[in-house]
């Protein structure tokens, strides 16, 4: 009865003019910048914070957080059609969306992005409402060794991404680990694969690889084709509309999307990238489609887009309840409140329940808004694949100059992007996956440290990884996930007489 109580006091919050006006317009500015590769919530919600100067504390996270999850819910629409993801949580959405785009369904997969990020960021936000102190202090029961573990976890998803060779795909995993220990390392503070360049003491930047990886290495993969007609098969946009086969076979990938999602959302420092990973390999391993995934699979875009949207809701848990940033984005959103004199914690629900049930309750109306706003405007979204061809390819080097250039300031990261995108062209030439690479290079970093941490604790003993039960279940995972291609091939073979 208190959730109750405590919900309708929210609504009331929530639904006064000026916090539906403060909604409306951060779902609007956040799908707007989800949709431009280069930008970044993080970005956005940094330049916010002056605006949020003065303003009512309730008001001020209301309109943050609309851009947070709007520009989590608006990335899909580059990474479908132009295979540009406009924020990291959607690179997997591209891993099927964007052939679905080029099949002709360019329409239809908007939509199943659409109603995957509006049920799973639903889900989220009423596990937020229900769950969230039980949760917070479950995600406090992971430690260092706990958070190694998971990251091992999430490289061993590498054999789910390898269509036909799980060597290539180790190999993948391998470069993008090399990548991400480029820079200055935290601990010792000593130059790492630099080769005696200062640009590259800060590492590699996620945008650069994504842009260059993806949306490059597809241009030059195009332009190899010598394809100049504008009228062809990936022109098409496609119907919006989904057969009752289709939607029954998208309900289950968005249910354990969105279950999942939320659950990794919870976990400090994993957020909606790996949470949208990580519920794409699963759906991959899992499904009865799998051999469909990568060319254009429904469910592949259904999953990762319930995923990453309900790991938004998720990654509110911490910041919330225990005061910790769950992701880069909640750090600035903690920053704003501080500034704003809300210190986020347990006493939160006290002291400020204006802010934290207002809160909750506009990410109700939030989710109808996005999905208000994105549907009608998906037949003008699809418009982009209309474009003349060279026109486009034009447009798109355009915008990834000016997203990794307007990020760095530096010319050298123009350099690594277009090297990066002969790296993918490349790899795809020669059978070697992308995805291995750019999970790799998201979770190498938060692994080292996790490890080195870990380790710090024990003075050095491995053995805390398989003490804690936690650590030693996930790990168990990861080795069965490695194992398991290698036993099916052994198990399908004749018997020898």
């Amino acid at each position: 009865m208190d959730t109750l109580t405590n919900m309708l006091y929210g609504f009331q919050v929530a639904l006064s003019l000026e916090n539906i006006v403060f909604v409306f317009l951060g779902v609007l500015a956040g799908t707007i910048i989800g949709m431009l590769p280069g930008l970044g919530p993080i970005s956005a919600l940094a330049l916010m914070i002056p605006l949020t100067f003065g303003m009512n504390p309730a008001s001020a996270l209301i309109l943050m957080a609309g851009v947070y999850y709007g520009a989590i819910f608006g990335g899909s629409t580059s990474s479908i059609l132009l295979n540009a993801p406009g924020v990291a949580g959607t690179v997997a959405t591209s891993f099927d969306g964007y052939p679905m785009a080029r099949q002709g369904k360019a329409g239809k997969a908007l939509a199943i992005a659409a109603y995957a990020s509006f049920i799973g960021g639903t889900v989220s936000v009423i596990a937020l409402m229900l769950i969230a102190p039980l949760l917070a202090q479950f995600a406090i029961s992971f430690g260092p060794a706990e958070y190694f573990a998971l990251m091992v976890l999430g490289l061993s998803a590498v054999t789910s991404l390898a269509d036909k060779s799980m060597v290539k795909a180790l190999i993948s995993t391998l470069l993008g680990l090399m990548v991400a220990t480029i820079g200055i390392d935290a601990q010792t503070g000593t130059s790492r694969f630099t080769f005696g360049s200062g640009k590259l003491m800060d590492g590699i930047d996620f945008l650069v690889i994504t842009l260059g990886i993806f949306a490059m290495a597809e241009i030059l993969a195009v332009i190899a084709q010598r394809v100049s007609n504008a009228k062809q098969q990936h022109g098409a946009i496609g119907t919006l509309r989904l057969s009752k086969d289709e939607a029954k076979r998208i309900a289950p990938p968005i249910a354990r999307g969105s279950i999942l999602g939320f659950f990794v959302g919870v976990l400090p420092g994993a957020g909606a990238t790996i949470a949208s990973l990580l519920s794409y390999t699963m759906e991959r391993k899992i499904n009865k489609n799998k051999k469909n995934f990568g060319k254009g699979a429904e469910e592949g875009v259904a999953a990762p887009e319930a995923a990453n949207n309900a790991a938004c809701g998720g990654s509110f848990v911490p910041l919330l309840t225990l005061g910790i940033p769950g992701s880069g984005s909640t750090a600035v959103l903690m920053g704003a409140l501080l500034i704003l004199g809300v210190q986020p914690g347990p006493l939160m629900f006290q002291e400020r329940p204006d802010v934290f049930w207002g809160f909750v309750s506009s990410m109700y109306i939030g989710n109808i808004f996005l999905l208000l706003l994105n549907l009608p405007l998906i037949p003008y979204f699809a418009k982009i694949l209309e474009v003349p061809r060279a026109l486009l390819i034009s447009l798109i080097i355009v915008f990834c100059f000016i997203g990794v250039y307007g990020v760095s300031f530096s010319v050298f990261d123009l350099f690594m992007l277009i090297g990066f995108g002969l790296l993918g062209y490349i790899m795809r030439q020669n059978g070697f996956p992308v995805a291995p690479m750019i999970l790799a290079f998201i979770l190498g970093g938060m692994m080292e440290q996790a490890m080195r941490q870990a380790l710090t604790i024990s003075n050095g003993d491995w053995s805390i990884f398989i003490h804690k039960p936690i650590s030693l279940f996930l790990l168990i995972l990861a080795l069965l996930a490695l194992t398991s291609p290698l036993l099916s091939k052994v198990l399908k073979r004749p018997a020898i007489r």
